[in-house]
């Protein structure tokens, strides 16, 4: 942390990246002075988050830019690419619909989600494709747009290449593959979408009636009500859609809730008074509540709703922190208040939604515990329960673990590993008498709450031993306690040589097996931790000049032999300096068998 503190860095605006020691990048940031923003993460009393991200950080680079939007745009590419660790990251949009229009002479439009920026016109992306399909059918209705794959050049026309299909005979196509569209009228057509789907029906409207009025003055009647026509399709449609107030100017509304974990965020994106893009989503925090994490979140949903807008509305102040030619702030009254209320109240639903649906799990599990209670004839519903798995092979490293779930869900806080101490050979049942002794003394001496239910993987043998230790201790009939062997799923009661079987297909064993195979899983990964230590201990043994507390070092920062080769000569001098390191990389390089 120290040669970090050392790195010189401009007072300039750009993007600074966090790089770890395998040369990843963790962490982007921005700022309109690089200096103050990266001396910022080394002050003291920082939360736990950043602490960890500076000592994972081995390196710090950046990139100067001329201003900061240009690092902001800089930043939010570089997150995008490089997907860090400590950098929020949104849900990915490959999956919503554009509306698209070919850059072709004569202008085709459709729906797609694959994007080409070189070959057609982009807008959207709509979440909603109910939304995109009445635009996309408002259009075919006012317009006669071509949608054959012809390359309709002014040669090819010329040459008569072409004949009017099927679509022109049913009206749907006015056939400027035969001159009979010429490419201006086309043109102004195809511009006329473009401002529907810019959100611009207003505007269009308006210069609608203009042309009529003149067609009208001019006595040509059927074309003013060809116009008038359109102008009532595009009116209808506006009315459908959700109109906010045609005197508040195109904007972004950024509305933001936040607990603990999460942000909860509300984009809505405002043109000619109507809503025509909103989206609410949960972005999990990275570190704590952070303004350049908001940033991050509205200029995402910015590049993502095709947003070139400079005013954006929002619930929470974070002007200061946007750059010079972007400005945001609170409004106090009027329409603009109602669209923050608006938003905040998507929020609310959103999160509102969230709490049922998690609400609904929980219920769904408490059923199943109440069902087990049922089958297993319990005392009591197994809200708390507690399971125990040893973990050995051929009488090595013998470990147990416990894992605690609550509600039916794990509590990992309150998982717990052992070694085994007292059990020299392969042993599962004094292991598993070791194990529960350790764990019912310790929670009687701290007087805490004792499980609803134990379980033991294992059959009888295992089970017994178990129930030996909490009749020791005078709690066998305070708890329900069961065992489970694996061959057929069988559960075994105490006193009981006869196990029951549930449904294979049943919630109660389900849950069971899950508890069984997590403790399983965690005794196995402690068992191979421990493995490992053992073995590099054992090859650390055999190098001359590496002492215990050499080994010590070596083993708490790499952990294997394998990560202490990938280390370069400097670093391994920083760690145990350069006699020791001469020494190991000398074993190593007569380790490497020849040719």
């Amino acid at each position: 942390m120290d040669s970090l503190k050392k790195i010189d860095i401009p007072n300039s605006p750009g993007v600074y990246k966090f790089i770890n020691r395998d040369n990843k990048i963790i962490y982007v940031g921005k700022s309109k002075n690089l200096m103050k923003r990266v001396k910022s993460y080394f002050q003291k009393d920082l939360n736990k988050k950043i602490t960890n991200m500076i000592k994972e950080t081995k390196t710090i680079d950046f990139i100067i830019s001329e201003s900061e939007h240009d690092a902001l745009l800089l930043e939010n590419n570089l997150i995008k690419e490089n997907k860090p660790k400590y950098n929020i990251l949104l849900r990915d949009d490959k999956t919503f619909p554009y509306i698209a229009i070919s850059k072709d002479r004569f202008p085709k439009i459709y729906s797609t989600r694959k994007i080409n920026h070189k070959k057609e016109e982009i807008f959207g992306p709509y979440t909603n494709v109910k939304s995109m399909r009445s635009i996309l059918k408002l259009i075919k209705t006012l317009y006669k747009i071509r949608n054959c794959n012809y390359v309709l050049s002014e040669e090819n026309i010329d040459k008569n290449k072409f004949k009017v299909c099927l679509e022109y005979h049913l009206g749907n196509c006015k056939g400027p593959c035969e001159k009979y569209q010429e490419e201006e009228n086309y043109l102004n057509e195809i511009n006329e979408i473009r401002n529907i789907l810019k959100g611009r029906t207003i505007e269009l409207a308006n210069s609608l009636k203009k042309e009529m009025n003149t067609y009208s003055k001019e006595l040509n009647f059927e074309k003013a009500q060809e116009i008038k026509d359109k102008i009532s399709q595009i009116e209808q449609f506006t009315s459908k859609s959700i109109v906010v107030n045609f005197k508040v100017n195109n904007l972004d509304v950024f509305g933001l809730m936040d607990d603990d974990n999460y942000y909860y965020v509300n984009f809505m994106k405002i043109n000619n008074g109507m809503i025509i893009g909103s989206e609410t989503i949960k972005v999990k925090k990275k570190i704590s509540f952070n303004y350049s994490e908001i940033v991050q979140i509205l200029t995402d949903l910015k590049i993502k709703y095709g947003s070139i807008e400079n005013e954006t509305i929002s619930n929470i102040s974070f002007k200061k922190y946007l750059p010079e030619d972007l400005s945001s702030y609170v409004p106090k009254v009027g329409d603009k208040k109602k669209l923050i209320d608006m938003s905040l109240k998507n929020v609310l639903f959103y999160k509102k939604n969230l709490y049922n649906e998690k609400k609904e799990r929980k219920t769904k599990k408490i059923s199943v515990l109440v069902d087990l209670k049922t089958k297993l004839n319990l005392k009591k519903v197994p809200f708390h329960i507690e399971c125990f798995d040893v973990s050995n092979i051929q009488g090595k490293n013998t470990v147990a673990s416990m894992v605690l779930f609550n509600d039916g869900y794990p509590n990992k806080k309150e998982y717990r590993k052992f070694k085994i101490n007292n059990v020299d050979k392969p042993d599962d049942f004094e292991s598993m008498r070791e194990v529960v002794k350790r764990r019912y003394s310790r929670l009687i001496k701290e007087e805490k709450n004792l499980p609803d239910l134990i379980i033991i993987d294992g059959g009888k043998g295992q089970l017994s031993s178990a129930c030996e230790v909490l009749k020791k201790l005078n709690i066998y009939n305070k708890i329900n306690i069961i065992g489970i062997a694996k061959k057929l799923e069988e559960i075994y009661f105490p006193n009981d040589s006869v196990p029951i079987l549930l449904g294979k297909k049943s919630e109660q064993l389900k849950l069971i097996q899950s508890i069984r195979n997590e403790a399983h899983r965690f005794a196995i990964n402690y068992h191979k931790q421990l493995r490992s230590n053992t073995f590099l201990i054992s090859e650390l043994d055999l190098i001359d000049g590496i002492g215990e507390k050499t080994r010590m070092k070596l083993i708490n920062k790499y952990s294997s032999l394998e990560n202490i080769k990938k280390q370069t000569k400097n670093e391994l001098i920083n760690t145990i300096g350069i006699k020791r390191t001469n020494s190991l990389l000398q074993y190593i390089k007569s380790s490497i068998p020849k040719d």
